[in-house]
Order: structure tokens, then sequence, then C-alpha cells
């Protein structure tokens, strides 16, 4: 059921941006054009899922859609899920699924587009892992890489090869690797979390973001799984995953959380540093890992861990210190965010969970 005060906000947003000629977008508009957080691709979405449920009119996505579309997109190594071709193929995917004989040449020529950068992608992966060298985010996370790409490939075609190529890889990226006398995951990065090399984290780091992480890889493993979708390794590597978040699962008062992420010091000794609460979002921290867990543990008929996952996010949505480090209410890492992933784990709960 929708809140009405929900509901009415949502409309207002809508008849906020009912127009690409008259919405106010800001000065920075023009660089945020081709970008799906911030540009017309994003505010086309919205009015996709809103025709989609009744809730508005197709003409504000048709008129989005131009908007979008008006000027070349980028295409290649300088786009991604986010930005560019790939942002608008999603985006593009969602109005052909409520209107099949509509986009249908556009969604096609983006397909092959995607279908080429996630080709190229893959075999500079797959060249990186041979030489021993270890990854960047932007190789294999769900924002930016192959993660991403893969997610949009399982949905446009489960079958397809590119969604295999994807799974193969991943697999290969949760084998261990040695680096400077010490086994690593192999989605360990030597920058810190912004992405870039720093100081405050010497040797690098694992993430466990659902954007920047293995959270992200974890989830497209499950999904495709329960999909019936697997290749070679495929279970070991979600067990992989599972195992290394159980390794680093902390007890909090309120129940179980994990970790941002685990730095090098960390790893060496086992132990985490101690920290502050943090939110827990979708982007990183225990909402979105928890959705993670909660898929692999559906994946692999795994009752125990599923019902653990989702007694995590019921604690981290009741902890009142958890809740005050929430403090926009974006969909990213805010409170928007926390609604969906809570609906999401309500539809797949096991009954004692629900009960």
């Amino acid at each position: 059921m929708t809140h009405p005060v929900a509901l009415k906000t949502a409309d207002a947003v809508a008849d906020l941006l009912a127009d690409p000629a008259t919405a106010p977008l800001g000065p920075d508009a023009p660089l945020h054009r081709q970008h799906l957080a911030y540009g017309p691709t994003g505010i086309a979405l919205l009015h996709i899922e809103r025709a989609a449920a009744g809730l508005g009119p197709w003409q504000r996505a048709h008129d989005w859609l131009a908007a979008a579309t008006r000027q070349p997109i980028t295409s290649g190594p300088d786009s991604h899920p986010f930005y560019g071709a790939p942002a608008l193929a999603h985006v593009m995917a969602c109005a052909a699924d409520q209107l099949p004989g509509a986009y249908r040449r556009a969604l096609t020529t983006l397909d092959q587009q995607v279908g080429a950068d996630i080709r190229r992608r893959l075999e500079a992966a797959h060249r990186r892992i041979d030489t021993g060298r270890l990854p960047e985010y932007a190789e294999f996370d769900t924002i930016r890489g192959l993660a991403g790409y893969g997610a949009y490939a399982l949905r446009r075609d489960p079958n397809g090869i590119d969604v295999r190529a994807v799974l193969d890889y991943c697999v290969r990226l949760t084998e261990s690797t040695n680096h400077d006398g010490d086994a690593l995951p192999g989605w360990w990065t030597l920058s810190g979390p912004t992405g870039r090399r720093d100081d405050r984290y010497p040797g690098g780091h694992a993430n466990n973001g659902m954007a920047h992480g293995i959270g992200g890889v974890l989830a497209l493993l499950a999904l495709a799984a329960r999909r019936g979708v697997t290749v070679g390794g495929h279970r070991d590597a979600v067990r992989t995953i599972l195992a290394w978040l159980g390794r680093w699962q902390e007890r909090t008062g309120q129940g179980e959380a994990w970790p941002y992420w685990v730095r090098r010091d960390e790893l060496r000794t086992g132990r985490l540093d101690p920290s502050p609460p943090r939110r827990p979002s979708w982007c990183y921290g225990t909402a979105g890992l928890a959705r993670a867990r909660q898929l692999a543990a559906l994946a692999l008929g795994d009752t125990g861990r599923q019902v653990e996952a989702e007694n995590a996010v019921v604690s981290a949505l009741t902890d009142r210190a958890q809740l005050k480090a929430t403090t926009d209410n974006g969909l990213c890492h805010g409170s928007a965010g926390l609604a969906h992933i809570a609906a999401r784990i309500a539809d797949d709960a096991h009954p004692s969970t629900v009960g």
C-alpha cells in the first residue's frame, strides 16, 4: 500500500519535471545530460515507471527520452552503466518492457553498443588477471563496471553469450591472489575508497559495497543462479564471497553488520578497527549487503543464511544509531534506498522473518 503523503510528494516532483523545456534543472544540467543519476535519462525513468503504474502520461517519458537523445550519446570506453549509451539503454529497455513496439530500433542499436563494450571490457579484464595485476573499481563494480553490465545483459538476454561471459569473469574475480606476501581476494584494489591511491589506505583495500565492491558481484551471481543461468564454478564463487563477508561480520548491539571495506592492516591482523555506527545504505553497509546475501541464500537453498540476512536488515532499520547516520532521502545512500531494499527483501522473505 502506498502512503498518501509519499504519493502526493511523488506527484509533485513529477509535475515539476513534466516538461524538459521548463524543468528547473540548474546551471550544471548540460554537464549531466548523459548521466543516469542527474540527467534527462533518469527523469525519463521516473516518468516511465509512473506511466507503467498508471500514475502519469506516457508523453512525459517520450519527451524526456527525446531530450536525452537530441545530441550524440557517448559510447565505448568513456561510457558506463550510469553514463552514456549503457545508461540510456537501461532506460529504453524499461520503456520497451511496457511498450514493446516502441523504441525497438534504437534499443537494438544500443544493445549492440553495450555488447561490444562488454566484450572489450572482458578482454581487458582477463588480460589483467593473466598478468597478475590487481583490479580497479571500474573493472568490476555495479556503477561503472562489469557487474553493472552483467545485470543489464541478464535482463535483456539471460541466455546470451554476454551474460555467461560476464559470469565466467565474476567467477575468476573471486580467485585469491598474492601481493607483497599477502593472500588477497581477487577483487582487492590498491586504491582507497575514492578509487584513487590514498595514503590512509596503504596496500589498498577490499570493498564490500553494492555500488563499488564485491556485494554487487554477489548480487549478480545470485540473480543469475535464481534464473537458472550458471557457469562453471558459479556456486563456489558465491560461497567464496559469502565466506569473506562472514569472516568480517560484526555483532552490534542490535544484531549483525558488515564493514564498508577491509584495509590491508586489518586483513593482516584479522581484526577491524573500531568505527562509529555507519548508515545501512544500498551502496555501502548492512542493508545492501543483506539483500545480496539474501539473494545468494535463496540461490543456494540456504534457509539459515537467508533468515540471518533478513534479520540483519530488520536490526539495521530499528537501530537508532545506524538510522541517525542516514542523513538524506536519496536512493543510493539515503532513506529511499532503505525503503526500496526493505520492500524487495520483504517480497522474498522467509515466513519466519515475516511473522
